[in-house]
Formats: structure tokens, C-alpha cells, sequence
């Protein structure tokens, strides 16, 4: 009788041994067939973005009319920074400045300020803007750092915005757009009725350190 109980007794004990060597082995294989890591949709819209040549890639974030000045001087230093800290050219360099929201105006050339001047700068302008002033005359500063190098994405929702504040009632906004879209600022980017804060993330998921500036 007491060999029969000791023979359950190790029978009871190998089945626990293989029960948790069935678990363990359930559990390593749940792991390994877990979800892959996350890859990001790639967007045809956004593939200029990978052809700019470059050993960093920094993205500036600009909202505001005060954060124009600054985000000049942010690239600036990037420029020099990399230059005299890293031995790094400025040709090595990716930039890309993002003009949204307030600063949106900024993105459009002279043409359009002269002719537009009052709606591009606000509807209560004592004395309207006739020009761009970040890219105009002598202090061409927005198209100097684009024979650097630097590129730029304009808010194309924000973008809209003023071509229906100039067409105004029973005006032609579209046409209007399309003729805004035609005086840009040298190496500009829009993607007509989408967010400037969209190509932002999806300059982050394509390697671009992310700026804001104000």
C-alpha cells in the first residue's frame, strides 16, 4: 500500500514539472510573438523631407510673429554651432523652419504683401505692411538662409485662412490661394488646407529633431 502512495505521489510530482515546463515554455512563446515595433506611414507628400542631404536633421517650430527673429538666429547658431564646435559644414546640415499659425504671412514674398498688405498683416493696421519684413530689400533674411540651405513648410490650413480674409465676400479664395502659392519664399513647402503642426510630427518620425521656437 505504501509503495502505491509513493508512486502517486512521484507521478503527482512529474506531472507539476512538465504542467510548468508547459507554462514557461507558453509564456516564451507569447513573447516572442509579440507586436512589432512601431513603424510610422510614410506619406508621398513628405518625401522632399528625405532628400535634404544632411549628418542632422533639426526641425524649428515658429507660431508666432516674435518667434520669426528668433527662429533666424536659432538657424543661425545650428549653422555656426556645428561648424566651429563639430567641424560640421553648413551643406551637412538638414534644416527645415516651419511658418504656422501667426507667422504664417511670413512664407509669402513681397508681391503678395503689396498688393495684400492690409490683410496679411491684420485688418486693424493703422499704416498696412507692404513687404515682407524678414525677406525684403537689403535684409532678405528668410531667402539668405534658404541659399543656405534651410527649407521651409508654410501652414497651408492658416494659409487659407487669409485667402478668404483677402478674396472677402463673393471673392474667389481658391484663386486667390493659388495665386499666394505662386510668390512664396525660396524653398517653401505647402500642403494646401493641412495643418503646419502635421508635417511638424512627421518631420520628427522622419529623424528631425524637434525646436520650438515661439
Amino acid at each position: 500500500m505504501s509503495h502505491d502512495v509513493k508512486g502517486r505521489r512521484k507521478m503527482m510530482a512529474g506531472l507539476g514539472v512538465t504542467a510548468a515546463a508547459v507554462a514557461l515554455g507558453s509564456r516564451g512563446a507569447s513573447a516572442q510573438s509579440g507586436p512589432a515595433p512601431f513603424q510610422p506611414t510614410r506619406h508621398a507628400q513628405d518625401d522632399w523631407m528625405d532628400t535634404l542631404p544632411g549628418k542632422h536633421r533639426v526641425i524649428l517650430d515658429v507660431t508666432t510673429v516674435e518667434g520669426i527673429p528668433e527662429g533666424i538666429r536659432f538657424a543661425g547658431n545650428l549653422f555656426t554651432g556645428h561648424k566651429v564646435g563639430y567641424g560640421i559644414e553648413e551643406a551637412d546640415l538638414a534644416i527645415i523652419m516651419v511658418l504656422r499659425h501667426g507667422a504664417t504671412a511670413y512664407g509669402y514674398a513681397d508681391a503678395i504683401w503689396a498688393k495684400y498688405g492690409k490683410s496679411m498683416g491684420g485688418r486693424d493696421a493703422a499704416s498696412p505692411p507692404t513687404a515682407n519684413q524678414y525677406d525684403t530689400g537689403d535684409r532678405k533674411q528668410l531667402s539668405g538662409l534658404a541659399k543656405r540651405g534651410v527649407h521651409f513648410v508654410v501652414c497651408g490650413s492658416a494659409s487659407q485662412g487669409i485667402a478668404r480674409r483677402i478674396a472677402g465676400t463673393g471673392g474667389d479664395a481658391d484663386a486667390t490661394m493659388k495665386e499666394m502659392t505662386a510668390n512664396m519664399i525660396p524653398n517653401s513647402h505647402i500642403t494646401v488646407g493641412v495643418a503646419g503642426v502635421v508635417p511638424v510630427a512627421h518631420a520628427q518620425e522622419r529623424g528631425y529633431s524637434y525646436l520650438y521656437v515661439g
